[in-house]
């Protein structure tokens, strides 16, 4: 799944007749997580040695010179098939 596919999905996800434009979608991912142009939030706070705790999906933490993302308790189990 590239972006526009997730943005395309994400925007589909509000629920009773509820809808984000994909554009509003595109530029909030772009936002958070940076374009070749903008490095993002997520990428500003780590160059600052911040973790960013997303809830149960999971932390981006840096390790040197590079990000790493531990995934939270939910995800976890979600992918393992445990839940949902």
């Amino acid at each position: 799944m590239d972006m526009t596919q997730l943005a395309e999905a994400t925007a589909g996800h509000l629920g009773e007749g509820r809808r984000l434009g994909v554009e509003d979608v595109q530029q909030t991912l772009d936002v958070l997580f940076g374009t070749v142009e903008y490095p993002g939030t997520v990428a500003e706070a780590l160059r600052r040695g911040e973790t960013v705790l997303l809830g149960s999906f999971g932390s981006f933490h840096s390790e040197g010179k590079s990000a790493v993302f531990r995934p939270g308790k939910a995800l976890d189990e979600y992918l393992r098939g445990l839940v949902g």
